[in-house]
């Protein structure tokens, strides 16, 4: 399996023409935007987002898809996860999200809540069977205060495992976005209870100063397993 090419930084850097007429922070977020190189390397690939590299790399480390996998993909949208595991061979590919997507050719997209009573069995329908893999690359709109945006990408990351342990197949593997902090143990314990390993990773394509983390769990022991609810702690 190739990994995924990324052009090393740019040796110059684009400055911002119109920084005058921007906020501060709209400034900085364009300057970020046009020297990363992962930016660049997804519009040039085809991604739909550089958020498409992160996946490939944990899928390089921890060999997550492969070809015969059926895979939900959870607040998908703009839909560069989905894009990977298409390519990368899963047999089906299930992407939900509240807001609407552009078709992604090789895979189904619902527009709906995944927290929807109704949704394990129809999703479960859809991919014809039970899923292998459910990736979860959700995060809340930040507010600024790191302990409350903590919070409340945990919160996701325990309804996306919640759903998850309704829907998967013995031996799937599930991943989700976290934020490096010490409150995520209730969903740690979970994790570990219901999964024969779990790991935490953050691939290269995560910004440096960002405090985001995937945990990454594989083994599924099947929903004869203890469970847990969300902790609410959000």
């Amino acid at each position: 399996m190739k990994k995924p090419v990324v052009p090393p930084s740019r040796g110059l850097s684009v400055s911002v023409k119109t920084a005058k007429s921007r906020s501060p922070a709209s400034a900085r977020w364009l300057a970020r935007q046009l020297n990363d190189p992962y930016v660049a390397a997804a519009r040039q690939q085809g991604w739909r987002s550089r958020a498409a590299f992160k996946l490939l790399e944990l899928d390089e480390k921890f060999h997550l898809i492969r070809p015969g996998l059926r895979v939900l993909d959870l607040g998908a949208a703009p839909g560069g996860w989905t894009q990977v595991a298409v390519k990368r061979g899963a047999k089906s590919v299930l992407a939900v999200d509240l807001l609407p997507m552009d078709p992604i050719p090789g895979a189904m997209v619902i527009q709906g809540d995944f927290m929807d009573p109704s949704m394990p069995e129809r999703l479960t329908a859809e991919l014809g069977g039970s899923a292998d893999l459910v990736l979860s690359d959700m995060a809340p709109n930040t507010t600024g205060h790191a302990a409350t945006d903590h919070l409340r990408i945990v919160a996701l990351a325990e309804l996306a495992l919640d759903f998850a342990v309704q829907i998967l197949a013995s031996g799937g593997a599930f991943v989700a976005k976290v934020f490096q902090g010490g409150s995520e143990k209730p969903i740690l314990d979970v994790l570990k209870r219901n999964f024969a390993t779990v790991r935490h990773a953050k691939p290269p394509a995560s910004r440096k100063e960002s405090s985001e983390l995937y945990v990454v769990a594989t083994g599924f022991r099947g929903r004869e397993a203890p469970t847990a609810s969300a902790s609410g702690e959000g």
